[in-house]
């Protein structure tokens, strides 16, 4: 793995540096080929504190609970601590209308939280890769996502749940699947095969295993690499944009708003109507808001879900 290092996003070891292992880490293990591999990797680089945090989706029956008891002892194997949930994601699915693979990052990202709070550490390793930033790319392009939407996937973000604020390492960005593959077998290291992976019920799947080839054949190359440097200047840009858009408060200030280039008026709309809490801040929703902005606009006010109303009055525009 480490003859990838000049290839990545940033070089694993030099990344891994500005985390001193002395500290506690929660570190998520499915049991699966990425997060063995990056278990082993922190274990060999001194990260001694780690939590191994592994939740059971019940999807796949005994399956499932094979995975569980298997990190479960190479936790103990490691002399690491361990923590173990489970959650029926296929009930969660069901009951709040997501896919499977939706309710499923929501009820690992629940899971991580309510570690954290536990162990009372709020950093985590997880082992998401190369392969997982370019098909994470495609799969938002295909939703309708901005260049954010697509930068989405970093290697430090924050995710937060209540009160509690966790910071998500990824240092495995910068690594692709095959050399996580020959990192595997010249250690020698088990792991748990989800046969779930090669189904083409989701659509991660399909992406990978259809969508992908199929564009690399048809352009004769591998076009992975260039999709992930597309994702990799994204992620650059999308820090600069941050920066650069205003912080907004309860109510927009239609004259400032009218200050700021298109690009940066639409992410602090977003950002106003998440402090709104309006669900489902997409295109449609935030050209309309920007739509009152103009003096001439027949239109004061705007539907909202939840039986609310964006309004623009006296040089303001604010949610009723």
């Amino acid at each position: 793995m480490k003859s990838q290092q000049h290839c990545g996003l940033i070089e694993s070891e030099r990344f891994l540096r500005d985390f001193p292992p002395t500290r506690r880490y929660l570190i998520g293990v499915s049991g699966g080929r990425d997060s063995i591999a990056l278990l082993h990797l922190l274990v060999d680089l001194g990260y001694n504190k780690l939590v191994v945090c592994h939740l059971n989706h019940q999807l796949r029956g005994r399956e499932s609970q094979r995975d569980a008891r298997f990190v479960g002892k190479i936790a103990r194997d490691l002399q690491l601590d361990c923590e173990i949930g489970s959650t029926d994601v296929g009930a969660l699915a069901k009951q709040s209308k997501l896919s499977i693979e939706t309710a499923a990052r929501f009820a690992r990202f629940a899971f991580f939280v309510e570690a954290a709070r536990r162990r009372r550490c709020t950093r985590i390793f997880l082992a998401h890769h190369a392969d997982d930033l370019v098909e994470t790319a495609l799969l938002n392009l295909f939703r309708g996502a901005s260049p954010g939407g697509m930068a989405a996937m970093r290697n430090i973000s924050i995710h937060r749940i209540g009160k509690t604020k966790l910071t998500i390492f990824r240092p495995l960005l910068g690594v692709w699947r095959s050399e996580i593959d020959s990192y595997i077998e010249q250690r020698g290291l088990k792991f748990c095969e989800d046969k779930t992976n090669r189904e083409l019920g989701s659509s991660r799947n399909r992406i990978r295993h259809r969508i992908l080839p199929y564009i690399s054949k048809t352009f004769g190359r591998d076009v992975s690499k260039a999709i992930w440097r597309a994702a990799a200047i994204w992620v650059d840009e999308e820090s600069f944009l941050e920066v650069m858009t205003p912080v907004v408060g309860l109510r927009l200030n239609v004259v400032e708003l009218c200050k700021l280039a298109v690009p940066l008026q639409r992410r602090a709309i977003v950002g106003w109507l998440r402090l709104n809490r309006v669900p489902n801040a997409g295109f449609d929703l935030v050209e309309n808001v920007r739509s009152l902005m103009e003096p001439s606009s027949l239109t004061s006010k705007i539907n909202i879900p939840g039986d609310r109303h964006v309004r623009r009055r006296a040089g303001k525009i604010f949610v009723e």
